[in-house]
């Protein structure tokens, strides 16, 4: 009896994918769960596990091939895997004469980007994939790039004794795919940031009132993090362009708000999204934040819970950040950046005074952004966790 493995559902917008790696090959052994493939979209890095335990029987896609949603990727077969034949072994010395053309095969171009290349003339196309294999992503990025002059610069030379020091480690597809968008924003974007403060005192002294009970009748811990969203909902309704994004010539105004909440997990950052968020009361909003953060922190967040955002907050100052900048997570127009809470003295009144402060930082994308929006916009947060009473009566 054998089990079919085929290609996940891929997202939103999203129809196929190009296959980048097995883990795995005929006549191995696999567990339930356990990784056989990583795809690659233009998106995201899919990794597709096992449905079932026993051998890997047959691979029907190959690497670099490109696949649909629901392909076909390989057949698993029921039972331990049966020990390797004889012949199997052999193969190694058997093969050893045509390695050059068996090297030539491993490196060939995944299809699409074949086509790619051929449709705008390209021939030196740096490739990213397994061994140097040039992906559809490649062909994107070079003729996006616009010219030859923007390649990375060549690393800096390093003296033998401190070379056998260092350790080379290839960078993971969610770690590239990070880079790459990052990057893609900076270019792209006419990002500005305009930084604020808060005055944390009515936040904490309401959260340390009704922590105990929110804890009680809800399951759920009462942060910050609801505090900020709600806020943020607040300031957006007020100035909709930060919740908006360029489309061409178009801007497309969002009459809901997805709330991206940047998450730092061990293998990189990722934006789970929290969909209808002006929709969500306190409770909710802590339970979705709950749920999607413990996805992020075991990787099993789906590419369907990280897209669709309309605005994104990122806490660095869980890590001790007083304050930064942040990178707008595209093709949104703002990102909200919390940092650390510090008692500082302030003047309240004529009278210097000790008060828990956050620094506030908003980016933007200054092409539909205006400087007065933005101010605006970081205003209405700050007097909205200031008198946490506006957000009751939608002041």
């Amino acid at each position: 009896m054998s089990t079919e493995v085929r290609v996940p559902t891929l997202g939103e917008s999203v129809t196929e994918a190009t296959v980048a790696t097995w883990f795995k090959q005929p006549g191995d052994t696999v567990a339930v769960d356990e990784m056989l493939c990583e795809l690659e979209t233009d998106k995201v890095t899919v990794e597709v596990p096992s449905p079932v335990a026993g051998t890997l029987s047959e691979i029907v896609a190959a690497e670099g091939d490109t696949v649909g949603v629901d392909a076909l990727l390989a057949q698993i077969a029921a039972g331990d895997a049966a020990p390797a034949p004889a012949a199997k072994k052999e193969e190694p010395k058997a093969e050893a004469a045509p390695a050059p053309a068996a090297a030539a095969k491993d490196v060939e171009d995944a299809p699409s980007a074949k086509k790619l290349m051929a449709e705008n003339n390209l021939t030196d196309v740096q490739g990213t994939g397994k061994d140097g294999r040039v992906m559809k992503e490649d062909v994107l990025n070079a003729l996006a790039s616009p010219a030859p002059a923007a390649a990375a610069a060549p690393r800096a030379p390093v003296a033998a004794d401190q070379a056998a020091r260092e350790e080379r480690v290839k960078m993971t597809r969610l770690r590239q795919t990070i880079a790459k968008r990052l990057k893609d924003s900076q270019n792209t974007a006419a990002m500005l940031t305009t930084y604020n403060e808060v005055d944390m005192t009515e936040v904490m002294a309401l959260r340390n009132e009704y922590k105990d009970l929110f804890l009680k009748k809800h399951g759920v811990k009462l942060g910050f993090m609801s505090f900020f969203t709600k806020a943020c909902v607040h300031a957006l309704r007020e100035v909709p362009e930060v919740n908006a994004e360029i489309d061409g010539t178009d801007i497309v105004y969002k009459n809901y708000v997805n709330m991206g909440i940047a998450a730092g997990t061990p293998t990189g950052l990722v934006v789970p999204v929290i969909n209808d968020a002006d929709q969500m009361s306190f409770a909710t909003i802590e339970k979705a934040i709950a749920e999607k953060g413990a996805k992020a922190r075991d990787g099993k967040l789906s590419m369907a819970e990280m897209q669709g955002g309309t605005f994104t907050i990122s806490n660095g100052g869980v890590y001790g950040s007083l304050m930064s900048s942040p990178i707008l997570n595209p093709p949104q127009s703002g990102i909200l950046g919390m940092h650390k809470i510090q008692d500082r003295p302030m003047a309240i009144n004529g009278e210097v005074v000790i008060r828990p402060m956050m620094y506030l930082a908003l980016s933007y994308d200054h092409r539909i952004v205006d400087g007065k929006g933005a101010v605006t916009f970081l205003v209405r947060v700050k007097e909205a966790l200031e008198d946490p009473r506006r957000l009751l009566m939608d002041l």
